[in-house]
């Protein structure tokens, strides 16, 4: 996001007249009273197709950060820390709102979110596109001080404060250090280090094979370091020309999978598996083993596509 005009950035981007309830937020531009303060019971809240007006309704006072994300999905787990950290360091001046996809349909379609983790901003009501992708820590802060920009000049300048019933509620017990190597991983992914963090997770697992968290991450940023940098038109191209191009139908899988198309990306490589001679599926197995690990067994469409593998190696 780099235009400050708040109606240059949201024209035709998102459609959320659907999810109003109250009267229509103030035109982009109509002054706020500067400084107010709202009271919210969280700097980072979730949020439901049921609870989004009141979303809209507070981003009339507070810009709010809108983290569309889903369970399955690797790279949302790698970036939503570091929105919320972001967003609690910024102390009021801005709220997240967290919207589980597969929960909130209405949401999804509303904000056309067609790959995640898709993170957009409400700005007076307003939608404004920041980005898609798990981005750099360092991004991540460019963006929040550009949308503040927009923001004060759109006269949205208020803050919000954890109400009484949130500073009275029971403080949650420290989570306990992450292992050094997982730390120096995770430490990695924010600066977008991609081989450092496979390496830290690589060396948990020799020091621990059991270390399932370890094994997730390591499935996480794999994904991750594979679709960095990658034109998905172009790939798409190469696939499409080249129906039995094993490097070329992975490269596809790997970004389906990253902006949510899972479905898409185990059809894909099934197909492809189905296609080629006996001696050559093994890269396209162990992918789709790997995927299925980093999407999760609970996850129904691993099920089917376990299924379907099994039916085409007996």
């Amino acid at each position: 996001m780099s235009d400050p005009s708040l109606g240059a950035a949201v024209r035709g981007a998102v459609d959320l007249s659907s999810l109003r309830n109250r009267p229509a937020a103030p035109a982009p531009g109509e002054p706020q009273a500067p400084g107010a303060a709202v009271a919210v019971p969280a700097l980072v809240l979730d949020v439901t197709d049921d609870t989004f007006p009141q979303v809209l309704e507070l981003s009339r006072t507070v810009p709010v950060v809108v983290d569309l994300w889903a369970e399955w999905c690797g790279p949302c787990k790698q970036l939503s820390p570091i929105l919320e950290r972001v967003v609690e360091e910024l102390a009021g001046r801005l709220v997240l709102a967290k919207v589980d996809v597969d929960a909130n349909p209405q949401l999804s379609q509303a904000f056309r979110a067609q790959s995640i983790p898709m993170v957009v901003a409400l700005v007076a009501g307003q939608p404004v596109p920041l980005f898609n992708g798990a981005v750099p820590e360092q991004q991540v802060r460019e963006v929040f001080a550009q949308l503040l920009q927009v923001a004060a000049q759109n006269g949205v300048t208020g803050t919000a404060a954890v109400d009484g019933e949130a500073d009275a509620a029971p403080e949650a017990p420290e989570e306990p250090p992450l292992p050094p190597l997982h730390a120096e991983a995770f430490e990695a992914i924010e600066v977008g280090d991609y081989a450092r963090a496979i390496t830290a997770y690589e060396k948990a697992l020799t020091e621990n094979p059991r270390d399932e968290d370890a094994r997730a991450g390591l499935g996480q940023v794999r994904l991750l370091a594979r679709v960095q940098g990658v034109d998905l038109q172009a790939a798409r191209a190469a696939a499409a020309a080249a129906p039995t191009d094993v490097a070329a139908q992975l490269a596809v899988a790997d970004l389906d999978v990253a902006g949510g198309h899972v479905e898409d990306a185990f059809g894909r490589l099934l197909d492809l598996f189905a296609q080629l001679p006996t001696d050559e599926r093994g890269p396209v197995r162990e992918r789709l083993l790997e995927l299925f690990a980093l999407v999760g067994d609970a996850d129904p469409r691993v099920g089917s596509a376990r299924g379907r593998l099994a039916s085409l190696l007996f």
